[in-house]
């Protein structure tokens, strides 16, 4: 929980900046730095030399002299963050210069928000910092509201205030005589050479994850393991296990609802690898009691029902004397672990087949009669093609729900008429095109990078264990392993439609056959299911959703449709817009908007 707050301000004084802080400071941080300009708060130690100040936020610590001649110039800001070994994410600060320097991790693993004032800037380890800051507006953006209902998040490099904005992974910002610079300083080289040794690269797989294990593991006592049952999870958590032989402590989520429930998986890795497990069984109490407490915390609107089940492992961790949490996060999206990977890469093949046999099948299935071509083979045929026709990274939206739906009948005309629809996936584009040399499957995994993980997971489990008070880091996205992944070759990594062939490869002699073979799920929550039945949640849901109506942003007739739609048969579909609706609304109530 290392947060962090600053600013800089030309036109201040020391003074009126001590009084300053001393307004708005959290009794989370213990020691500050305060001159006539610059000002930095923290929860934890500073590195101070003279008139420069330097933080870092995730990874190993590092000394004062990692950061001698850094502010040389914009060269040697860039020389440093690509020449670290296990890149981190960090800040400093020359008071003297008024230069500040604000760095990610190539993922993102923790979070950098800043805004532009008119005579410096303002940066913290969230918004709410930020705009705790008198010169920042806490203006919503209405662009990011619809973001947030295409996403289930707020998408970076924006945020849900105006003037707020939040760093990408791999990016650094530069703020100098006034002037803001963000440069990308990494990106991933993807190869695909034929002379890649499985072998050797699982071996190296195994020994980067037991150290990575080994280097983010405090002592036996305070440090556990999320355990769901998948790959991931018992992965961290057999690596755990041997660093900690019969002491290692894993956590596990339940849901007492069939189909939902994956502790019958954590026993097994937690017996294969003698861990001491603690387990508790979410209920629809849980879900009534924490909802408006965690749709408060975070800092922006947030979607994902996931965030529950972290709460409560999280929870459960600290009850049991933990302080530090190892994730299993990230394995699916460096070695190619979601089924939309491998749906995607079926229609890839539709393009190897001879253009005139495209054109042949696509004027059979157009001749068809219009009867015809609901038959269920016809039917997909035309879908099949359809969405193979559609480019990427758009195809990987077909289901979205505002594709699905037409935005008018959704959001108020006012609100329309003052955002970008294709905002969205102007986002996703750029980010997916940005590799100079990958794959389609290698560009999948990137854009994941930022839209699953960084904006998404990890602003999920971060959050959740802070709100607890305890630390939680990701073996898995240890740069080292991150730079292997990108090593092996595309049809390795997803071999025909056999998803994380190399990664399964490499632990088959490591975790157990149920769990190699086992169908992805995760800390699903049976959030619709839930709805249906248990009259508290039903109250709290459709309250906040009766609540939106005044926000002025949608359609009333939409959001009664979506109460409606989720009490008739669609109860699993509609709840998780459900879901997202009202914890749009409850960050709102939350916040006192």
């Amino acid at each position: 929980m290392k947060s962090f707050f600053g600013w800089i301000d030309i036109s201040s004084v020391r003074n009126t900046n001590l009084a300053l802080l001393s307004k708005l400071k959290s009794a989370q941080n213990n020691q500050d730095y305060v001159d006539d300009r610059c000002v930095f708060a923290s929860a934890r130690h500073l590195l101070i030399a003279e008139n420069r100040i330097f933080f870092p936020i995730y990874g190993e610590s590092l000394s004062i002299e990692n950061f001698n001649n850094i502010f040389d110039s914009n060269q040697s800001v860039f020389n440093f963050l690509v020449q670290q070994p296990n890149i981190q994410s960090f800040i400093a600060l020359d008071s003297k210069q008024n230069r500040l320097l604000l760095a990610t991790d190539p993922i993102g693993l923790k979070h950098i928000y800043y805004a532009e004032i008119a005579n410096g800037i303002v940066f913290g380890s969230n918004a709410d910092l930020v705009i705790s800051h008198p010169a920042v507006d806490s203006s919503i953006d209405p662009q990011t509201v619809y973001d947030y209902v295409y996403f289930h998040h707020c998408p970076s490099p924006n945020t849900i205030y105006k003037q707020v904005k939040k760093l990408e992974g791999g990016q650094c910002l530069i703020y100098d005589n006034g002037k803001i610079t963000i440069q990308r300083y990494w990106l991933p080289e993807f190869l695909e050479g034929s002379n890649f040794n499985i072998s050797q690269a699982g071996h190296d797989l195994k020994s980067l994850l037991i150290d990575s294990v080994e280097k983010l593991t405090d002592n036996e006592d305070n440090t556990g393991a999320f355990l769901s049952g998948g790959l991931d999870s018992s992965s961290v958590a057999g690596a755990l296990s041997k660093i900690i032989p019969g002491k290692a402590k894993t956590f596990s989520m339940g849901f007492p609802v069939e189909g939902y429930n994956e502790i019958e998986y954590a026993n097994i890795a937690a017996s294969h690898f003698n861990t001491r497990q603690f387990e508790y069984y979410v209920t629809p109490k849980d879900t009534v009691d924490a909802i408006p407490l965690i749709a408060a915390y975070y800092d922006e609107p947030f979607g994902n029902s996931s965030a529950l089940a972290a709460y409560y492992c999280a929870k459960l961790g600290k009850e049991h004397g933990i302080t530090r949490l190892l994730a299993g996060d990230g394995g699916d999206e460096i070695f190619a672990g979601n089924e939309r990977y491998a749906k995607q890469m079926l229609f890839e093949h539709y393009f190897r087949l001879p253009g005139v046999v495209r054109a042949g099948l696509e004027q059979g299935i157009n001749l068809l009669p219009d009867g015809l071509t609901k038959h269920p083979l016809p039917f997909k045929a035309k879908r099949y093609i359809e969405q193979a026709k559609s480019p990427m990274p758009d195809r990987l939206q077909d289901y979205n729900f505002l594709h699905r739906h037409d935005v008018a009948d959704i959001f108020n005309p006012d609100f329309l008429a003052d955002i970008d629809i294709s905002e969205p996936l102007k986002l996703l584009r750029e980010c997916y095109h940005r590799p100079e040399k990958a794959s389609t499957l290698n560009r999948m995994l990137y854009m994941d990078w930022k839209t699953t993980l960084h904006d998404n997971d990890l602003v999920k489990v971060n959050r959740m264990c802070e709100m607890v008070g305890i630390e939680v880091y990701y073996p898995l996205l240890d740069q080292r392993i991150v730079d292997l992944s990108c090593k092996v070759p595309s049809n390795l990594k997803l071999k025909g439609q056999q998803l994380r062939w190399f990664y399964k490869q490499a632990m088959a002699d490591f975790l157990p056959d149920k769990i190699i073979n086992k169908t992805k799920h995760g800390f699903g929550l049976p959030f619709g299911i839930w709805l249906q039945d248990h009259q508290p949640l039903k109250d709290l849901a459709y309250d906040a959703i009766a609540s939106l109506k005044r926000r002025a942003w949608f359609q009333p007739q939409f959001l009664d449709h979506a109460v409606n739609m989720h009490q008739s048969v669609h109860a699993a579909y509609y709840g998780e817009l459900i879901w997202i609706l009202m914890m749009l609304e409850l960050w709102f109530a939350g916040k006192g908007y």
